[in-house]
């Protein structure tokens, strides 16, 4: 310990090593922690808030929140905008606020993304007991409602004496800039130990720089990886989010144009590859295209990069059909390198696509396979035009026509995000993504909710830059409350909101499952008391000009355009407002997803339902 010391609060001394923390990958360094997300209670008012008020923006800029779960989404939308590279703190008091946090961390966690969470906690000398809000256990004493983040965040401590913070700290530090253990990160903050003074040592404080690494495969593992590539003849690469991350896209790209293999994106990794490239086949899985999902059905080599392979991706194990079929995964974390029995290249994805590119000079796919993707795509492309394209200029849009008309109007560095609902499906199939970060979907989570308070952190990384938050209905009604942090700080989100009288894409879901679409619908009760009636009478525009939007409404395909062309060009938050023809527009899934259907059941919906399942069932496969 340094004989040096300096006399601070815990909470004080927090907010001042933050300060101090910094990344760096590839010579470019980044602040860690660039900001912190507050909502104050009894639990941190006193403590952290006030270490903030004392540090000044000048040492740790404060941003307001208004909704515990919306302050974790921008942090994440702020984190997964910057490569991983520069994260936010999330600070809350006890009880509800802390509890807020848990659906925020998961989704932070599942995305494999950073945020520092800071949730007050209970007085640590129990000198109040029982405190307001506290969760009394009657067996387990040290147990708070903060408990509930323990499995949803990849380090977690609870601060109960002022030493314990240094090696705490630290060790967050290192979480959160690791790209294989990142995630959401939680230091319990008991209120009376955030305000303890103690005699700091200077050295604590010092300017740290974290280094991002960018590990290169084993060189057994890529000369299998190669040697399994080279022995391929209809081999396919799935990227994933980890692409992005390690920034590897033009990596990803060199390899492509050498050897002609195909590139499938998941919804994370859409963008990987511009999606003009010939070897561009889109969207995998339940949510792809056909040619890629057709393509996916006799790959016999699948080339995993970057990927978790969710069950969209992996189409609930019945997508990759070719009785040989094999997995090469590369991927920095090693835990999703080894699914599907793969053969692994636990390494970071630029640093391993240039080490395969290295080892497969001189080798290209056959010309036929060339040739097969390349038409499938063309005849994509004339779907994707059908989709988007409004015959009568005057006529209400359907959903993917609204597509259409934002594609006619967004620049190639537009961010363009969504999380939820039937969205997601129609964007992974019919979106063309023109640069690395515009396609910016959460499906890790698919959180209800995330897209407004996201586009407000993307915002923050990306100043100048036009964003646009799609939501639905049902998403809007679960959190606008950030529209108002947006109108406070003068960030000129766009909102694309669709108002189609419930939840879409559930119900969907629920008819193909034998759900009847039971209680996906906003309407009044019928007669015989089903949410049959008339759709409800509210209007969402108003709504978000109550919270300081500007609205434009627009009623046809004509005005719609018109619209986002003007919210485009406003430096104000603009919600552009447009109810859709329901009418079904958006090309039915190329693969099967696994929703399990009622075994026993006496309507006939679910009954055949339920046939159709067993057909689909029977052709999952586990890789071994």
């Amino acid at each position: 310990m340094s004989s040096t010391t300096r006399r601070l609060t815990v909470a004080q001394a927090l907010v001042r090593f933050l300060s101090a923390q910094y990344t760096e990958r590839d010579g470019v360094r980044h602040r860690l922690i660039a900001g912190t997300w507050g909502i104050f209670g009894h639990g941190n008012v006193a403590g952290i808030g006030q270490a903030l008020l004392e540090a000044g923006e000048g040492t740790m800029p404060f941003h307001q929140g208004r909704n515990e779960q919306a302050m974790v989404h921008a942090a994440v939308g702020y984190a997964r905008q910057l490569n991983r590279l520069s994260a936010q703190a999330v600070t809350t008091s006890i009880g509800p606020g802390a509890t807020n946090l848990v659906t925020g961390a998961a989704l932070a966690t599942i995305n494999r993304l950073p945020v520092l969470l800071l949730p007050g906690d209970y007085f640590a000398t129990r000198a109040a007991d029982p405190l307001l809000q506290q969760l009394e256990h009657p067996v387990e004493a040290d147990v708070s409602v903060n408990d509930t983040l323990r499995p949803v965040s990849r380090y977690f401590d609870r601060i109960t004496r002022p030493e314990m913070l240094i090696p705490s700290a630290l060790n967050a530090m290192r979480v959160l800039a690791d790209p294989a253990e990142t995630g959401a990160v939680t230091l319990a903050m008991p209120q009376d130990v955030q305000a303890e003074g103690f005699d700091w040592p200077e050295e604590f404080f010092a300017e740290r720089v974290w280094h991002v690494r960018r590990p290169a495969p084993d060189p057994l593992e890529l000369a299998e990886g190669v040697r399994a590539i080279r022995e391929a003849e209809r081999p396919l690469i799935v990227a994933g989010g980890g692409v992005h991350h390690s920034e590897a896209e033009e990596a990803l790209k060199a390899l492509v144009d050498a050897t002609g293999i195909p590139v499938a994106s998941t919804q994370a990794g859409k963008g990987s590859l511009r999606h003009d490239h010939p070897a561009d086949l889109g969207g995998i899985g339940h949510t792809g295209t056909a040619v890629c999902d057709d393509i996916a059905r006799t790959a016999d080599l699948v080339i995993g990069v970057g990927t978790r392979y969710s069950d969209f991706t992996t189409a609930s194990n019945t997508l990759f059909q070719n009785p040989g079929v094999r997995f090469v995964n590369l991927n920095i974390t090693a835990f999703d390198a080894h699914k599907l029995a793969a053969l692994t290249l636990v390494a970071d994805a630029r640093a391993g696509l240039t080490a395969l590119a290295e080892g497969l000079a001189g080798h290209r796919v056959s010309e036929a396979y060339e040739a097969e993707y390349r038409e499938g795509k063309q005849r994509w492309e004339q779907v994707v035009e059908a989709a988007y394209r409004a015959d009568d200029e005057n006529s209400v849009p359907t959903q993917t026509q609204v597509l259409g008309a934002l594609d006619a109007v967004v620049g190639d560095d537009d961010v363009v995000i969504n999380a939820a609902g039937s969205l997601p499906g129609d964007l992974h199939k019919l979106w063309r993504a023109r640069s690395p970060r515009q396609y910016h979907l959460e499906y890790g989570y698919s959180c209800m909710g995330y897209e407004i308070p996201a586009g407000i952190g993307v915002q923050q990384a990306a100043p100048g830059t036009a964003v646009w938050s799609l939501v639905g209905d049902g998403t809007y009604l679960m959190m606008p409350t950030e529209i108002v942090t947006a109108v406070q700080e003068g960030l000129p989100v766009n909102l694309v909101l669709i108002q189609n009288h419930g939840y879409a894409s559930i119900g969907g879901l629920s008819e193909e499952t034998g759900g009847e679409r039971f209680g996906t619908a906003y309407r009044y009760r019928a007669a015989d008391g089903t949410f049959t009636g008339a759709p409800l009478p509210v209007d969402l525009a108003a709504n978000a000009a109550s919270l300081g939007m500007d609205v434009l409404r627009s009623k046809t395909v004509r005005e719609l355009r018109d619209a986002l062309a003007a919210a485009r060009a406003s430096d104000r938050p603009t919600c552009v407002y447009v109810e859709t023809d329901p009418t079904p527009t958006a090309p039915p899934a190329e693969a099967w997803w696994d929703v399990p259907v009622a075994e026993v059941a006496t309507r006939e919906a679910a009954v055949s339902a339920r046939q159709r399942y067993d057909r689909h069932a029977a052709d999952r496969r586990r890789h071994l």
